[in-house]
C-alpha cells in the first residue's frame, strides 16, 4: 500500500472509530500529542542544518545570482500569497459573538520585542525555547558567512551528512504518521459537537478556495503578465507536477520534473542558453517559504474567529512579517509558536493537524506552481527580458478581482449555509442553574433552637428562632443575582447564600430590593447578597463583611467603537463623550477625575441602560466581570478594559442592623470558603463560564445505535 493510500486510510479509520466510540475517543489524545512533539522535534535541528549548507555550499557568483533574482521575485509572490491571507477573513461568516469574562481582559498585552524576537544574542536560547525566526537568522548569517570560507568543501560534507541524518530521523517520525493521524482524527470525530464540525468545515472550504484562486489563477496570470507565456500554456506545461504534488501532498518529489518542464519553456521562448539558471535558482527557492506555507497564516485568522480571541486588524502587519520569517522551517513549528504569540489557544493546532490531511495537498499545489513561477520569472531577470505588459496586466487585474470577488463571496455563502457561527451566548448565561441545593424542610437545622445563647448577636438569635436566613438582594445584577430562563433566582450570591444557610442549618428567603438603602434599618433582611461594590461613602454607613472577590472598572461599548477605548488618554480626547454611571457617588467622582471632558449620565439599574429605549450613551462604566455577563445577553456590545488597567473593585457583604456578631461570623465564613475552593469554584462557574454550557454527549454508533457503551 503506497504512502498516500495508507494515510487516506488511517484518516478514514480514525473518523470511523471516532464516529463509533464518540467522547470516549478522548482517550487517543495522549497519542495525538506524543505524535505532534515528534513532527515538531526534528524541525529545529534541520533548519539550523539545512540553512547552513545550502546557502554555505554556493560561491560569491552564485550568491550574487540568487541574490537579485530569488531576492526580487519572492518577495513580489509573498507578497501576493498574504494578500489572500489577507481575503481570508471574508470567508468567514459574520458572526456575533460575545463571552464570559477572561483574566486576558484584564491582563497587559504581550509586547510585541522585535529586537529579540529576530535577533538572538544567544541563539542557544533560541533553539531552546524555539524562537523560530531568531534560529533562522542566525542561520542566513552562518550559511552567508561560510560563502567566503576557504576549504570550506570538507565543513559542507559534514552538514550534508547531519542534514541526511536529520531526514532520516524525520523519516523515522513519518513512518508513524498513520498512527499519528488515526489518533488524531479518531479524537477530533469523537468529541466535535455539529457547530464545532459546521465551523472546522468553514475552514477547509475557504483555504481550499483561495488555494485554487491563487495557484490556478493569480500566479500564472502573473507569470503570463511578466513573461508573455500564456496562462494555458503554463498550466499544461506544468499540469504533471502540479497534480503530482496535490496528489502526494509533496513538493519534493516534483522539484525534478519542475526544472524539466522549465527548462522546456526557456527552450521554447529562445532563452536556452539560460537553462541551467533553474539548476540553481530551484534548489535555493526550495529553502524559502513558498506561497502555500504562507496561506497556512490563516489557520491564525480563522483560530481567533474559531475561538473568540479574534486577531485585532492593527495586529495584521506583525502577523505578517513574523509569519513569513517563522515559516522559514516547519509549519508544524510555526504555527504553535505564532499561536502563543498571538494569544490564541494553542488546543486548536490539533485542528490545524486534523484539517492538514486536506490541506496539506492544496498547500502543495500551490507550491509547486509557485516554485515553478520563480524558476520562470528569476530567470526572466537573469534575462533582462522581464516586461510587465500594461495592457494584459490591466485586464488580469480586473479579471482577477472579479473572479477573487466570485470565489471569496460564494465561499462565504457556502460556509453560511453549513451553519457555521451560531450564536448561543444569551442561552448560555440564562440557562445556568445553582450549584448548591437549597436547603429543605427536611434537613436537621444546627442552629434552629429555642434555647437562648449567652452573649449572641441579635440578628443570630433571630436566625436561630425563626430557623430563616432573610438575604436581600438588586435584581438584574448579573453575574450575582438574577432570573434565569426557568424564572429560578440564580447568581455568584445566590449560591453563596445558599451555602450560607445550609451550613447554619437553616431555611434562606429572597427580599427584592429596589437599590441599596443606605439605612440598613429600613431594610427587613439579615444581609444583603448581591454584589455589592465596597466605597468609602457606603462603608461609612453601613457595616459591611471583609472582601471576598474584586472586579476590574471597564467600559461596555459598541462593536464597532472599541477600539476608541483603548486607553484612557484616547477616551479623554473623544469629544462630546457621554458615559453611563451607576448612581454611586464614588464611582460618578471616579468617571469625572478619569475623564473630565466627560458628560456623566447616572443610572441606578444596568439592566434599564440596556433596553431598547434607554438614554443614548457612548459607552456604560461597569466592572469587567459582569460586564462580560451583560455582553453575552447583548452580543453587539464588547466589554474594553482601557489601558493602563488595574482599577479594582471590592465587593462586599452588607451586615443588617450593625451586628458586629453577624460581620465576624460572615468575616469567618468567608474565610474558610476562600479557603475550602468555594469561592474560586463559583467564580469558574458564574464569572468565567467555565460548564455554563451544559455539554450534550457526543452522538456515538457504539452508544446510540447498538447500546455497547453509556
Amino acid at each position: 500500500m503506497n504512502s498516500g493510500t495508507l494515510t487516506l486510510g488511517a484518516l478514514g479509520s480514525g473518523v470511523l472509530l471516532g464516529l463509533f466510540i464518540g467522547e470516549h475517543a478522548a482517550a487517543l489524545d495522549i497519542v495525538a500529542d506524543i505524535y505532534i512533539r515528534l513532527l515538531q522535534m526534528t524541525v529545529l535541528p534541520f533548519i539550523v542544518i539545512s540553512t547552513i549548507a545550502g546557502i554555505g555550499r554556493l560561491d560569491s557568483v552564485q550568491a550574487r545570482l540568487l541574490a537579485r533574482s530569488i531576492g526580487t521575485i519572492v518577495p513580489l509572490l509573498w507578497t501576493v500569497a498574504l494578500a489572500m491571507v489577507l481575503l481570508f477573513p471574508l470567508v468567514l461568516p459574520s458572526r456575533v459573538s460575545a463571552s464570559f469574562f477572561s483574566s486576558s481582559l484584564v491582563a497587559p498585552p504581550a509586547a510585541l520585542d522585535l529586537v529579540a524576537l529576530y535577533v538572538p544574542a544567544n541563539p542557544f536560547h533560541s533553539l531552546a525555547n524555539a524562537v523560530v525566526p531568531a534560529v533562522v537568522l542566525f542561520s542566513v548569517v552562518m550559511g552567508a558567512a561560510l560563502i567566503g570560507v576557504p576549504d570550506k568543501g570538507r565543513l559542507v560534507e559534514i552538514l550534508d551528512v547531519a542534514r541526511a541524518t536529520v531526514s532520516r530521523a524525520a523519516t523515522f517520525v513519518m513512518w508513524l504518521m498513520p498512527v499519528g493521524l488515526f489518533a488524531i482524527a479518531a479524537q477530533v470525530a469523537g468529541t466535535l459537537n455539529l457547530q464545532q464540525l459546521s465551523e472546522l468545515q468553514a475552514y477547509v472550504v475557504g483555504y481550499a478556495v483561495l488555494s485554487l484562486v491563487l495557484g490556478l489563477l493569480i500566479l500564472p496570470l502573473i507569470v503570463s503578465s511578466l513573461t508573455g507565456i500564456p496562462r494555458l500554456a503554463l498550466l499544461r506545461a506544468y499540469r504533471d507536477p502540479v497534480l503530482t504534488a496535490f496528489v502526494a501532498s509533496d513538493l519534493f518529489v516534483v522539484l525534478p520534473l519542475i526544472g524539466e518542464r522549465t527548462r522546456a519553456l526557456l527552450q521554447q521562448h529562445g532563452m536556452g542558453r539560460f537553462q541551467s539558471a533553474p539548476d540553481v535558482i530551484i534548489p535555493a527557492s526550495f529553502n524559502l517559504p513558498h506561497s502555500g506555507k504562507l496561506l497556512s497564516l490563516t489557520f491564525l485568522t480563522f483560530a481567533g474567529w474559531y475561538t473568540d480571541t479574534a486577531i485585532s486588524y492593527d495586529r495584521y502587519p506583525a502577523l505578517m512579517g513574523t509569519g513569513v520569517l517563522t515559516m522559514f522551517g516547519s509549519v508544524n513549528l510555526a504555527i504553535p509558536f505564532l499561536l502563543d504569540l498571538f494569544r490564541v489557544p494553542a488546543d486548536t493546532f490539533q485542528l490545524f493537524i486534523a484539517t492538514g490531511v486536506i490541506n496539506g495537498r492544496f498547500g502543495s499545489l500551490v507550491a509547486a506552481v509557485h516554485t515553478a513561477a520563480v524558476a520562470l520569472l528569476a530567470t526572466w531577470l537573469l534575462a533582462g527580458a522581464l516586461r510587465l505588459r500594461a495592457a494584459q496586466f490591466l485586464r488580469i487585474a480586473v479579471g482577477s478581482v472579479v473572479l477573487i470577488a466570485l470565489a471569496v463571496g460564494g465561499s462565504r455563502l457556502f460556509v453560511t449555509w453549513l451553519g457555521a457561527g451560531e450564536y448561543r451566548g444569551a442561552e448560555a448565561v440564562m440557562n445556568l442553574e445553582l450549584l448548591t441545593a437549597p436547603v429543605t424542610p427536611r434537613d436537621q437545622p444546627r442552629l434552629a433552637s429555642n434555647q437562648a445563647v449567652a452573649g449572641e448577636s441579635p440578628a443570630l438569635g433571630r436566625i436561630r428562632q425563626s430557623r430563616m436566613l432573610r438575604v436581600g438582594y438588586v435584581p438584574d445584577s448579573l453575574p450575582f443575582a438574577y432570573v434565569n430562563a426557568r424564572g429560578a433566582l440564580v447568581g455568584f450570591d445566590i449560591d453563596m447564600a445558599h451555602q450560607l444557610a445550609a451550613e447554619l442549618g437553616v431555611s434562606v428567603s429572597f427580599v427584592s430590593l429596589p437599590s441599596l438603602p443606605l439605612d440598613q434599618r429600613t431594610c427587613e433582611c439579615d444581609l444583603i447578597m448581591s454584589g455589592v461594590p465596597v466605597t468609602t461613602d457606603r462603608a461609612a454607613a453601613l457595616l459591611m463583611s471583609t472582601s471576598y472577590l474584586d472586579e476590574t472598572v471597564a467600559m461596555v461599548v459598541d462593536d464597532a467603537s472599541r477600539g476608541r477605548f483603548t486607553t484612557w488618554a484616547e477616551i479623554r480626547d473623544w469629544r462630546h463623550l457621554r458615559i453611563g454611571v451607576p448612581d454611586v457617588p464614588y464611582f460618578v467622582d471616579f468617571v469625572r477625575r478619569s475623564l473630565p471632558n466627560a458628560e456623566v449620565v447616572t443610572f441606578r439599574s444596568a439592566a434599564a441602560m440596556f433596553s431598547p429605549g434607554h438614554t443614548r450613551v457612548d459607552a456604560l462604566a461597569l466592572t469587567a466581570e459582569r460586564g462580560s455577563s451583560w455582553t453575552l445577553l447583548h452580543p453587539q456590545l464588547s466589554v474594553v478594559v482601557p489601558e493602563p488597567a488595574g482599577v479594582k473593585v471590592p465587593l462586599a457583604y452588607v451586615i443588617s442592623g450593625h451586628d458586629t456578631g453577624l460581620a465576624s461570623l460572615i468575616n469567618t465564613w468567608i474565610d474558610l470558603k476562600r479557603k475550602d475552593g468555594t469561592i474560586q469554584a463559583l467564580y469558574d462557574y458564574w464569572i468565567l463560564g467555565r460548564s455554563a454550557m451544559p455539554k450534550p454527549r457526543r452522538w456515538s454508533i457504539a452508544g446510540d445505535v447498538l447500546h455497547w457503551i453509556d
